[in-house]
């Protein structure tokens, strides 16, 4: 899992609380009927590029997305001030999806082996490329 997405990569939130805001009044509107305090919106469905990959615990660092407030405590040092900052919290890798950059589609991810010369040698290297799609319009076998 780790080996598909890398940093720079543009990935979208698939699984998680819903940012749709006509489904999110629905049921807050069944929620107040019950009794209950309103959902807050989440980030399913939100895109960003990935800024770190933590690939031993499974997770990765997506701006604009899983954002947190963090109380910082002011510096003795000239640089640092306090004062509540946003942060992005990492997100488990299984909550996101690759977005082709062209399309900007979910795509599933495969891997082609190719042999390319450097530094005089031929080399096999392993490639991403896009499975499948071709009902939503989304080339197979291009390069991710």
């Amino acid at each position: 899992m780790p080996a598909r997405i890398r940093k720079g990569d543009l990935v979208e939130v698939v699984r998680g609380r819903t940012s749709d805001e006509k489904k999110l009044a629905e049921r807050n509107a069944r929620r107040t009927e019950q009794g209950l305090e309103p959902l807050k919106p989440g980030d399913k469905g939100k895109q960003g590029r990935v800024i770190r990959v933590l690939p031993a615990e499974g997770k990765v660092l997506v701006e604009g997305i899983n954002l947190k407030t963090r109380h910082v405590r002011q510096g003795q040092t000239q640089g640092s001030s306090g004062g509540i900052e946003t942060i992005e919290a990492p997100i488990s890798l299984a909550k996101v999806a690759l977005v082709d950059p062209d399309t900007k589609q979910r795509v599933r991810v495969g891997f082609r082996e190719d042999t390319v010369e450097r530094d005089g040698r031929m080399k096999t290297v392993r490639v991403r490329v896009t499975r499948g799609g071709a009902a939503r319009g989304i080339e197979q076998g291009k390069e991710i």
